[in-house]
């Protein structure tokens, strides 16, 4: 069963969004990222294409 996340629709703290451009600039995967910040994986990319990031496809 998937994971649960407490952080259920928690609002982006600016300190989140800047860890999240960090770490898009980087290079890291969606992966990645979304264990960094705690979040889910749906939630990162929805929020970094609100953003206009682009995460690094890692193959």
């Amino acid at each position: 069963m998937a994971q649960d996340f407490v952080r259920h629709r928690q609002p982006w703290k600016p300190e989140e969004l800047a860890k999240l451009r960090t770490l898009a600039a980087k290079g890291m995967g969606l992966k990645a990222i979304a264990k960094a910040l705690t979040r889910s994986e749906e939630s990162v990319q929805d929020k970094a294409r609100g953003e206009g990031l682009k995460i690094a496809k890692l193959r």
